[in-house]
């Protein structure tokens, strides 16, 4: 009788475990594949990929005046989706990356906003892009001529005199030295 007890709680504490091991999220199974980056790919080619005009298309919909360009690593259309100007960007395999847009100061967390005041408090605070990462490829990033690994972050722009710099502010605030420009 002991041991149908033990082989039982012992079977239940099994499945138990399965069960806890499926539900982790998928953002760990999302940061597992982002490990597994790879990198850019020059565009071979002298015009925007056909590919990344119909993953637009799938992805954003019939969206008017888009822009198109060909970048020396990334296919970029421009355009204004639901009155915000946007950039997307497309790898060699015209896949999206992820996408662009203008923001404000006012926009970052209040956690970076305030670091940023305080260590770059000579500095005049210019442009503040938001990167918006697609998870679901790989690919790295290419912002200011760095490639990164990317991950949604802001970036701002930050003038000093001759000075130009520019910082990463991830999404809890932290801040970055990013690039000088």
């Amino acid at each position: 009788m002991k041991r149908l007890a033990i082989l039982s709680m012992t079977f239940l504490l099994a499945i138990a475990v399965v069960q806890i091991q499926a539900q982790e999220p998928k953002k760990v199974a999302r940061k597992e594949a982002k490990s597994e980056r790879k990198a850019l790919r020059k565009l071979e080619r002298n015009e925007v990929n056909e590919v990344s005009k119909s993953s637009f298309f799938a992805d954003f919909g019939n969206v008017p005046d888009v822009k198109w360009t060909k970048a020396e690593y990334l296919d970029e259309a421009r355009f204004t989706k639901d009155g915000k100007d946007l950039t997307a960007f497309y790898d060699f395999d015209g896949k999206l990356v992820g996408t662009t847009q203008v923001k404000t100061f006012a926009d970052l967390p209040p956690k970076g906003q305030k670091e940023i005041q305080t260590k770059y408090k000579d500095y005049s605070i210019g442009p503040v892009i938001f990167y918006d990462d697609n998870e679901y490829n790989e690919s790295d990033m290419l912002l200011y001529g760095l490639q990164f690994e990317d991950e949604d972050n802001y970036f701002v722009e930050l003038t000093k005199g001759n000075s130009k710099i520019v910082v990463r502010v991830d999404p809890r605030g932290i801040v970055y030295f990013f690039k000088q420009l």
